[in-house]
């Protein structure tokens, strides 16, 4: 049984961050809250009291490496507050398989760090997670950057509306939340006066940026904005294909600082899978879409991810994949191996195809990226 941290001096406390960029952000604003609030911080869990770990949850794999990380800490004797989107999805699971686990942050949540750490010391056991994640982080929550001096990452957003059906996201980080174009311009500026060279902006789905706030979707008129502050290289992560419209186009075109690099994840090629992923409409625009990036932009650097294996997919589907891939010359490929995730609706479809052969597929067509 872990000892109690109340009758010590203040915990030394230790930070583990999981996961993607979009995660990184919310680990630095729990840096900057923990630190505003007078703790000191470290990234060395050796001689930490405590750790705050910032889980992932998204596949298999990366809720596999959040445990292993979770019961290293707890066999060396760490007591554990579990932050992010693993305890969002298994709060209860967590603190009932781990007595080391003191509190359990959800993904809207963490804004409350402070306070849960707080009550952690006076020997409290925290479950601070809404059921329903609805924070949305802002230019005036403090941040303390963990990424090179001259890069920083600005989430536009939090959530998506979407329901593919892979993917529990929606249920992690609820529906999309846009920041204002005026908080995104206001945090781009404090981040160029502290010596920032590149801005990269993130959310689930960056080109659908502004849909809830305004009504439509406002990434072009935020790049146009965010061209007048001083940053020399803007780039822009996760753009849905649909997004990609004329007017961000021709943004991505006209803004000097706009670099042009397109993070495009199309998931598959053949109508039939894209149907089961809930992403029917997709088929009739891969192939003009990218035809008219590239005589937009015909120094665009085009990246993009894929899923293979998914239930239903047969050899003819993966073919058709492949020929896709070869036809298109991606400057870079992520492949992922489908992985069942509960929750998905893709978790219960027929025709699952076995694991062995969806890693072969992976493996044949990351050999098709290979110079």
């Amino acid at each position: 049984m872990p000892t109690s941290l109340s009758s010590s001096p203040a915990p030394t406390v230790a930070f583990a961050h999981l996961g993607c960029e979009k995660n990184r952000v919310d680990s630095e604003h729990m840096l900057g809250l923990l630190d505003a609030a007078g703790y000191g911080v470290s990234s060395d869990e050796a001689d930490a009291d405590l750790v705050v770990v910032n889980t992932c949850s998204f596949i298999q794999e990366a809720r596999e490496e959040s445990v292993r990380t979770l019961v290293r800490l707890a066999e060396e004797g760490k007591q554990l507050i579990i932050a992010g989107c693993l305890a969002q999805h298994f709060q209860a699971e967590l603190l009932e398989a781990l007595p080391e686990a003191r509190a359990v942050v959800g993904s809207g949540d963490y804004q409350h760090i402070v306070s849960v750490l707080e009550r952690v010391v006076a020997g409290e056991r925290v479950r601070q997670v809404s059921a329903v994640p609805t924070f949305l982080a802002d230019e005036h929550l403090p941040r303390k950057r963990t990424t090179a001096n001259a890069v920083a990452y600005v989430k536009v957003a939090e959530g998506c509306d979407y329901r593919c059906a892979f993917c529990i996201i929606p249920h992690l980080r609820g529906n999309q939340r846009s920041r204002s174009m005026e908080s995104i311009r206001a945090e781009a500026q404090q981040l160029a006066e502290q010596g920032v060279q590149e801005l990269i902006l993130i959310s689930q789905i960056t080109t659908n940026y502004g849909r809830d706030r305004y009504g439509k979707p406002m990434l072009a008129e935020l790049l146009r904005m965010l061209g007048t502050v001083a940053i020399p290289w803007i780039r822009v992560h996760y753009a849905y294909p649909t997004g990609l419209t004329p007017q961000v186009l021709a943004a991505f075109r006209e803004v000097p600082n706009v670099l042009p690099y397109l993070d495009l994840p199309l998931q598959h090629s053949h109508p039939e899978i894209l149907r089961a992923m809930n992403r029917p409409w997709q088929s009739d625009v891969n192939g003009a879409l990218l035809d008219r990036l590239r005589q937009q932009l015909p120094d665009a650097t085009v990246r993009t991810t894929l899923i293979v294996g998914f239930p239903g997919e047969t050899e003819a589907h993966f073919a058709h994949l492949e020929e896709f891939v070869q036809r298109q010359q991606f400057d870079h490929v992520g492949v992922f191996a489908f992985s069942p995730e509960e929750g998905a609706t893709a978790a219960t479809l027929p025709n699952p195809v076995p694991h062995a052969v969806a890693q072969a597929r992976r493996d044949r067509l990351m050999q098709l990226q290979q110079p």
